[in-house]
């Protein structure tokens, strides 16, 4: 029989297992287990921010949340197609994408809440995904986009 130091040192090495499968297991800030994307289909702001600013054949930034948040700031050159939380909103980015290649290197983002919760993003990757676009991006704001974008300094516009 184990001795009683024995039994403890297997017993905390069961809890330190566990512990370092959860914590591999647990999902990285910006994800969910139920987000349809993959880390290589994503993008921090930052590293969007260097794209932008270094690419002659600029990404097409698509913001896919509610129209009002587009007016009050949005990141400058984004294209708004429909706030996809809603059947009518889907719609609107179905057909704007429909003349698109699906080579088409797209980036959306939303930014209204923190992302695990946005009702809008997950349903506008799933809709371009199974359009066949290729080139698909979600743009990772965990926060918002005020939070994670534009207190950061990173350059946006408002309006239209």
């Amino acid at each position: 029989m184990f001795s009683r130091h024995a039994s403890r040192m297997f017993a905390l090495g069961i809890l330190g297992t566990f512990a370092v499968a959860l914590l591999l297991l647990s999902p990285r800030p910006g994800f969910t287990a139920a987000d349809p994307w993959n880390a290589s289909q994503t993008v921090q702001p930052g590293d969007l921010l260097k794209e932008l600013n270094a690419s002659k054949s600029a990404s097409t930034i698509v913001f896919v949340g509610f129209k009002r948040l587009y007016t009050s700031g949005h990141i400058k050159g984004a294209q708004v197609h429909g706030t996809t939380g809603s059947a009518e909103g889907l719609n609107e980015l179905r057909s704007w994408a429909a003349a698109l290649p699906r080579s088409s290197n797209l980036v959306i983002y939303c930014g209204c809440c923190p992302m695990d919760r946005c009702p809008n993003i997950r349903p506008a990757f799933t809709v371009l995904r199974d359009l066949g676009f290729t080139k698909l991006r979600v743009l990772l704001l965990p926060t918002n986009f005020e939070e994670d974008w534009a207190n950061k300094g990173y350059a946006y516009e408002k309006g239209q």
